[in-house]
Protein backbone atom coordinates (compact mmCIF):
# COMPACT_ATOMS: atom_id res chain seq x y z
CA UNK A 1 0.00 0.00 0.00
CA UNK A 2 1.31 3.21 -1.20
CA UNK A 3 0.05 5.78 1.57
CA UNK A 4 0.56 3.06 4.89
CA UNK A 5 0.29 5.01 8.27
CA UNK A 6 -0.73 8.15 6.50
CA UNK A 7 -2.97 10.88 7.35
CA UNK A 8 -4.68 12.81 4.42
CA UNK A 9 -7.12 15.39 4.09
CA UNK A 10 -9.31 15.94 1.38
CA UNK A 11 -11.45 19.03 0.98
CA UNK A 12 -14.89 18.62 -1.05
CA UNK A 13 -14.79 15.05 -0.40
CA UNK A 14 -18.45 14.49 -0.25
CA UNK A 15 -18.81 13.97 -4.58
CA UNK A 16 -17.20 14.44 -7.36
CA UNK A 17 -13.46 14.45 -7.80
CA UNK A 18 -13.28 14.43 -3.76
CA UNK A 19 -15.03 11.48 -3.33
CA UNK A 20 -13.18 9.25 -5.74
CA UNK A 21 -9.70 10.67 -4.33
CA UNK A 22 -11.08 9.71 -0.72
CA UNK A 23 -11.91 6.33 -1.94
CA UNK A 24 -8.71 5.50 -3.35
CA UNK A 25 -6.33 6.73 -0.63
CA UNK A 26 -8.38 4.73 1.55
CA UNK A 27 -7.77 1.46 -0.26
CA UNK A 28 -3.91 2.35 -0.12
CA UNK A 29 -4.02 2.54 3.61
CA UNK A 30 -4.25 6.10 4.48
CA UNK A 31 -6.63 7.74 7.66
CA UNK A 32 -8.82 9.78 5.28
CA UNK A 33 -10.63 12.67 6.71
CA UNK A 34 -13.12 13.67 4.72
CA UNK A 35 -14.51 17.69 4.74
CA UNK A 36 -17.30 19.26 3.10
CA UNK A 37 -19.68 21.91 3.23
CA UNK A 38 -22.34 18.81 4.53
CA UNK A 39 -22.01 16.72 7.07
CA UNK A 40 -23.96 13.69 5.92
CA UNK A 41 -22.74 14.38 2.48
CA UNK A 42 -18.95 13.83 3.67
CA UNK A 43 -20.52 11.19 6.40
CA UNK A 44 -21.87 9.37 3.01
CA UNK A 45 -18.44 8.96 1.58
CA UNK A 46 -16.43 7.89 5.07
CA UNK A 47 -19.22 5.12 4.88
CA UNK A 48 -17.83 4.06 1.63
CA UNK A 49 -14.13 3.95 2.42
CA UNK A 50 -12.73 0.46 2.22
CA UNK A 51 -9.39 0.37 4.04
CA UNK A 52 -7.70 -1.03 6.97
CA UNK A 53 -7.90 2.35 8.86
CA UNK A 54 -11.54 3.98 9.58
CA UNK A 55 -11.69 7.00 7.89
CA UNK A 56 -13.49 10.30 9.89
CA UNK A 57 -15.71 13.32 8.31
CA UNK A 58 -15.84 16.64 9.17
CA UNK A 59 -17.67 19.32 8.13
CA UNK A 60 -16.71 22.63 7.37
CA UNK A 61 -16.64 25.88 4.56
CA UNK A 62 -13.13 26.04 3.73
CA UNK A 63 -14.03 29.71 2.68
CA UNK A 64 -13.90 30.36 6.66
CA UNK A 65 -10.38 30.70 8.12
CA UNK A 66 -12.34 30.22 11.50
CA UNK A 67 -14.16 27.10 10.17
CA UNK A 68 -10.68 25.84 8.86
CA UNK A 69 -8.38 26.41 11.93
CA UNK A 70 -11.36 24.45 14.04
CA UNK A 71 -11.24 21.67 11.40
CA UNK A 72 -7.40 21.47 12.11
CA UNK A 73 -7.34 21.56 15.58
CA UNK A 74 -9.48 18.35 15.32
CA UNK A 75 -7.78 16.50 13.21
CA UNK A 76 -3.95 17.41 15.30
CA UNK A 77 -5.88 16.46 18.74
CA UNK A 78 -7.56 13.32 17.48
CA UNK A 79 -5.13 11.74 14.56
CA UNK A 80 -2.32 13.84 16.08
CA UNK A 81 -1.01 15.04 12.56
CA UNK A 82 -1.59 15.57 8.80
CA UNK A 83 1.08 14.05 6.28
CA UNK A 84 -1.04 14.70 2.73
CA UNK A 85 -3.80 17.45 2.03
CA UNK A 86 -5.77 17.56 -1.09
CA UNK A 87 -7.31 21.10 -2.08
CA UNK A 88 -10.36 20.35 -3.72
CA UNK A 89 -13.57 21.86 -2.29
CA UNK A 90 -14.87 24.18 -5.23
CA UNK A 91 -17.35 25.19 -6.99
CA UNK A 92 -18.77 25.53 -10.40
CA UNK A 93 -21.07 28.91 -9.86
CA UNK A 94 -20.86 31.49 -8.05
CA UNK A 95 -24.44 33.34 -6.38
CA UNK A 96 -26.60 35.04 -9.43
CA UNK A 97 -24.75 32.29 -11.90
CA UNK A 98 -27.16 31.05 -14.66
CA UNK A 99 -25.43 28.49 -16.08
CA UNK A 100 -28.20 27.30 -18.48
CA UNK A 101 -28.16 30.85 -19.73
CA UNK A 102 -24.55 29.75 -20.43
CA UNK A 103 -25.50 26.31 -21.81
CA UNK A 104 -27.91 27.94 -24.11
CA UNK A 105 -25.26 30.23 -25.52
CA UNK A 106 -23.01 27.60 -26.29
CA UNK A 107 -25.22 25.30 -27.97
CA UNK A 108 -25.87 28.48 -30.53
CA UNK A 109 -22.31 29.35 -30.93
CA UNK A 110 -21.80 25.31 -31.75
CA UNK A 111 -24.37 25.43 -33.93
CA UNK A 112 -23.68 28.44 -35.62
CA UNK A 113 -19.93 26.98 -36.25
CA UNK A 114 -21.69 23.90 -37.84
CA UNK A 115 -24.11 25.56 -39.76
CA UNK A 116 -21.27 27.51 -41.37
CA UNK A 117 -23.06 31.01 -40.82
CA UNK A 118 -19.83 32.67 -38.98
CA UNK A 119 -21.95 34.37 -36.45
CA UNK A 120 -20.15 35.26 -33.35
CA UNK A 121 -22.37 34.69 -30.38
CA UNK A 122 -20.71 36.38 -26.98
CA UNK A 123 -21.43 34.94 -23.58
CA UNK A 124 -20.55 38.60 -21.52
CA UNK A 125 -19.74 36.66 -19.46
CA UNK A 126 -17.36 39.30 -17.67
CA UNK A 127 -19.42 41.92 -18.13
CA UNK A 128 -22.76 40.62 -16.68
CA UNK A 129 -20.70 38.92 -13.58
CA UNK A 130 -21.75 40.27 -10.42
CA UNK A 131 -19.68 41.26 -7.09
CA UNK A 132 -21.13 38.03 -4.69
CA UNK A 133 -20.37 35.87 -7.69
CA UNK A 134 -16.99 36.68 -7.95
CA UNK A 135 -16.10 37.08 -4.94
CA UNK A 136 -17.87 33.66 -3.54
CA UNK A 137 -15.98 31.97 -6.45
CA UNK A 138 -12.01 33.10 -5.40
CA UNK A 139 -13.31 32.91 -1.62
CA UNK A 140 -13.98 29.06 -2.12
CA UNK A 141 -10.95 28.63 -4.50
CA UNK A 142 -8.52 30.67 -3.77
CA UNK A 143 -8.77 31.31 -0.19
CA UNK A 144 -10.06 27.66 1.21
CA UNK A 145 -6.85 26.71 -0.58
CA UNK A 146 -4.91 29.46 0.94
CA UNK A 147 -6.74 28.23 4.42
CA UNK A 148 -5.67 24.90 4.63
CA UNK A 149 -2.49 25.13 3.28
CA UNK A 150 -1.04 27.65 6.04
CA UNK A 151 -2.60 25.02 8.70
CA UNK A 152 -1.58 22.06 6.64
CA UNK A 153 1.92 23.41 7.01
CA UNK A 154 2.19 23.91 10.93
CA UNK A 155 1.11 20.35 11.28
CA UNK A 156 3.46 18.82 8.57
CA UNK A 157 6.64 20.93 9.57
CA UNK A 158 6.65 18.65 13.12
CA UNK A 159 6.82 15.52 10.58
CA UNK A 160 9.46 16.86 8.13
CA UNK A 161 7.30 15.96 5.26
CA UNK A 162 4.05 15.80 3.71
CA UNK A 163 2.74 16.51 0.40
CA UNK A 164 -0.13 19.35 -0.66
CA UNK A 165 -2.15 18.68 -3.93
CA UNK A 166 -3.82 21.32 -5.46
CA UNK A 167 -6.98 20.75 -7.53
CA UNK A 168 -6.38 23.46 -10.44
CA UNK A 169 -7.99 23.45 -14.04
CA UNK A 170 -7.33 23.15 -17.68
CA UNK A 171 -8.94 26.12 -17.61
CA UNK A 172 -6.40 28.03 -15.91
CA UNK A 173 -4.05 27.26 -18.65
CA UNK A 174 -6.32 27.94 -21.65
CA UNK A 175 -9.06 30.84 -19.85
CA UNK A 176 -12.55 29.62 -19.73
CA UNK A 177 -14.64 32.45 -21.67
CA UNK A 178 -17.96 31.28 -20.11
CA UNK A 179 -15.99 31.94 -16.72
CA UNK A 180 -13.71 33.89 -16.25
CA UNK A 181 -13.98 34.11 -12.25
CA UNK A 182 -13.50 30.35 -12.36
CA UNK A 183 -10.63 30.62 -14.58
CA UNK A 184 -9.30 33.68 -12.15
CA UNK A 185 -9.60 31.33 -9.13
CA UNK A 186 -8.14 28.12 -10.81
CA UNK A 187 -4.98 30.29 -12.10
CA UNK A 188 -4.07 31.90 -8.98
CA UNK A 189 -3.82 28.07 -7.49
CA UNK A 190 -1.41 27.53 -9.94
CA UNK A 191 1.21 30.53 -8.98
CA UNK A 192 0.58 29.67 -5.27
CA UNK A 193 1.08 26.18 -5.93
CA UNK A 194 4.67 27.28 -7.27
CA UNK A 195 5.43 30.17 -4.41
CA UNK A 196 4.11 27.72 -1.74
CA UNK A 197 6.20 24.62 -3.14
CA UNK A 198 9.73 27.20 -2.82
CA UNK A 199 8.73 28.49 0.43
CA UNK A 200 8.55 24.97 2.27
CA UNK A 201 10.77 22.72 0.11
CA UNK A 202 13.54 22.98 2.73
CA UNK A 203 10.92 21.20 5.27
CA UNK A 204 10.49 18.18 3.10
CA UNK A 205 6.98 19.52 2.14
CA UNK A 206 6.01 19.05 -1.92
CA UNK A 207 3.65 21.14 -3.13
CA UNK A 208 1.76 20.17 -6.86
CA UNK A 209 -0.82 20.89 -8.50
CA UNK A 210 -3.70 19.08 -10.81
CA UNK A 211 -5.49 20.71 -14.06
CA UNK A 212 -8.34 17.91 -15.14
CA UNK A 213 -9.76 18.29 -18.23
CA UNK A 214 -13.50 17.38 -18.85
CA UNK A 215 -14.39 14.86 -15.89
CA UNK A 216 -17.88 12.86 -15.56
CA UNK A 217 -19.09 14.34 -11.88
CA UNK A 218 -21.98 16.67 -10.66
CA UNK A 219 -19.67 19.67 -11.48
CA UNK A 220 -20.32 19.10 -15.35
CA UNK A 221 -23.75 17.74 -15.19
CA UNK A 222 -25.60 20.42 -16.37
CA UNK A 223 -23.31 20.34 -20.03
CA UNK A 224 -25.92 19.57 -22.44
CA UNK A 225 -25.44 16.75 -24.76
CA UNK A 226 -24.34 19.22 -27.70
CA UNK A 227 -21.65 20.45 -25.16
CA UNK A 228 -20.42 17.33 -24.83
CA UNK A 229 -19.98 15.94 -28.29
CA UNK A 230 -18.23 19.44 -29.00
CA UNK A 231 -15.58 18.72 -26.02
CA UNK A 232 -15.37 14.94 -26.94
CA UNK A 233 -14.85 16.02 -30.42
CA UNK A 234 -11.76 18.51 -29.27
CA UNK A 235 -10.59 15.32 -27.22
CA UNK A 236 -8.15 13.14 -28.78
CA UNK A 237 -8.32 10.84 -26.68
CA UNK A 238 -12.09 10.81 -27.97
CA UNK A 239 -14.04 10.76 -24.39
CA UNK A 240 -14.43 12.65 -21.25
CA UNK A 241 -12.53 11.48 -17.88
CA UNK A 242 -13.34 9.60 -15.05
CA UNK A 243 -12.70 10.67 -11.87
CA UNK A 244 -10.64 8.11 -11.06
CA UNK A 245 -8.56 9.79 -13.78
CA UNK A 246 -7.62 12.25 -11.30
CA UNK A 247 -7.35 10.41 -8.44
CA UNK A 248 -5.03 8.13 -9.59
CA UNK A 249 -2.87 11.25 -10.26
CA UNK A 250 -3.54 12.37 -6.92
CA UNK A 251 -2.19 9.17 -5.49
CA UNK A 252 0.89 10.08 -7.35
CA UNK A 253 1.63 12.92 -6.26
CA UNK A 254 0.63 11.98 -2.78
CA UNK A 255 2.93 9.01 -2.34
CA UNK A 256 6.57 8.33 -2.63
CA UNK A 257 6.43 8.08 -6.47
CA UNK A 258 6.52 11.31 -6.81
CA UNK A 259 9.23 12.12 -4.43
CA UNK A 260 11.55 14.54 -7.04
CA UNK A 261 8.24 16.10 -7.66
CA UNK A 262 7.43 19.88 -6.29
CA UNK A 263 5.98 23.31 -7.70
CA UNK A 264 4.39 21.15 -10.91
CA UNK A 265 1.21 20.16 -12.41
CA UNK A 266 0.06 17.36 -14.19
CA UNK A 267 -2.78 18.03 -16.13
CA UNK A 268 -5.13 14.67 -17.19
CA UNK A 269 -7.31 16.22 -19.91
CA UNK A 270 -7.42 13.27 -22.74
CA UNK A 271 -4.97 15.90 -25.12
CA UNK A 272 -7.85 18.74 -24.47
CA UNK A 273 -4.98 20.80 -23.61
CA UNK A 274 -1.30 19.61 -24.65
CA UNK A 275 1.62 21.99 -23.35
Amino acid sequence: MKLADRVALVTGGGSGLGRAIALLFAEEGAQVVVNDLRRETAEKTVAELKGPVPGRAIAADVADSAQVKAMFATIERELGGLDILVNNAGIAAGPGDDRAAISRKADARIMEAVSGQGVQTHFDATQNLSDESWRRMIAVHLDGTFFCTREAIRLMRGRRGGAIINLSSVAALTGLEAAPHYSAAKGGILAFTRAVARDVASRGIRVNAICPGYIDTPMTEPMSPLIRAAVIARTPLGRTGEPRDVATTALFLASDDSAFFTGQWLSPNGGLFIA
